[in-house]
């Protein structure tokens, strides 16, 4: 069943805009890889481990906004065996499924997470807080924290303070900010930092801007 869009920005990911969005960006473990070594220096499978390397592989992982499961593909890769996957538009769940294998990928919205309390030992999203709104950031970061018995994991656009950004040309629809700040504020007394890491873009084309993965446990855990 397709989840219906209750905000502005999952009605422009679940129509055509993000229909391109996946065909853009549906690619093989290599050229992945690839990817990432031209725009920050590194592999994600790397960065991966620097963050997550200490958790035992059998950890469960879901990965909120998972498009066609690249990153879950790559968290593979690094061994883990335990990977969900939940995204809003109904086409990428379907390529997911032909890209990945032993992955569980469903069709969801970060804002009504359609996971137990507590669930997963890691949940985590890379470049999907920066397409949503700022108004509706408290709600999904609620439910991540909500689904985790441990860690909430990212890696997203960064500046200190929210920032509007175009995306392709479209306005309202993506943010740069200091996410694992703005979980910290919005769940005070729930959360501490636990690592921070700021990756520049290395690509000519980007060069000024920087991106951050972090990883947050839950006060307690």
């Amino acid at each position: 069943m397709t989840p219906n869009p209750s905000t502005k920005q999952e009605t422009f990911w679940t129509g055509d805009f993000g229909r391109h969005y996946t065909d853009r960006n549906s690619r093989h473990l290599e050229e992945w890889n690839q990817f990432y070594l031209d725009n920050w220096g590194h592999t994600k499978l790397a960065m991966n481990e620097r963050f997550l390397g200490h958790l035992d592989r059998e950890a469960r992982i879901l990965e909120v906004g998972c498009n066609t499961g690249m990153q879950l593909m790559g968290l593979q890769e690094n061994g883990f065996q335990h990977l969900y996957g939940v995204d809003i538009q109904p086409y990428a769940v379907e390529k997911a499924k032909e890209f990945t294998q032993h992955v569980n990928i469903v069709q969801g919205s970060g804002l009504d997470l359609p996971f137990k309390d507590g669930f997963f030992d890691v949940v985590g999203t890379n470049g999907v807080l920066i397409h949503i709104s700022p108004d509706d950031l408290p709600r999904v970061m609620a439910e991540m924290v909500r689904c985790s018995k441990r860690y909430i994991w990212g890696f997203e656009y960064y500046t200190p303070e929210i920032t509007t950004i175009k995306y392709r040309d479209n306005v309202g629809y993506a943010w740069k900010g200091d996410y694992a700040r703005l979980f910290l504020e919005q769940l005070p007394g729930q959360l501490r930092l636990v690592q921070q890491e700021f990756f520049p873009y290395v690509n000519p084309a980007e060069l000024g801007n920087t991106d951050c993965m972090y990883l947050l446990e839950k006060v307690g855990a």
